[in-house]
């Protein structure tokens, strides 16, 4: 199994290769990742958000999101949790986000 910091790289940087579909900054840079943790046998658990509760994709990007992850190489399970506390806003974002989308 791969150390477990560098499969934690790997899935942050899969989640970096999703997008949601009205906005075009990764879910990882909008900040809608609350948590991410990955034990030492590759399980990894995500608590994850989405901009609102009547977003387009609530639906689709969970499921996306688990499966992507479940592909990376390492991963043992996929325990995803969609929370709503606290409510995604524009200050969740990175600075890099924040740039691209003309906020900074």
């Amino acid at each position: 199994m791969a150390d477990k910091e560098q499969l934690k790289q790997d899935v942050i940087n899969t989640l970096k290769t999703i997008y949601d579909p009205e906005i075009p900054v990764n879910i990882y840079e909008l900040g809608m990742i609350y948590e991410l943790d990955v034990d030492d046998y590759g399980n990894v658990k995500i608590k994850m958000t989405l901009t609102s509760p009547a977003c387009p994709v609530a639906e689709s990007l969970p499921g996306e999101v688990r499966r992507k992850i479940e592909a990376v190489k390492g991963v043992r399970s996929v325990d995803l949790e969609l929370v709503w506390d606290p409510p995604w806003s524009l200050d969740m974002m990175s600075e890099e986000a924040k740039l691209t989308l003309g906020y900074l």
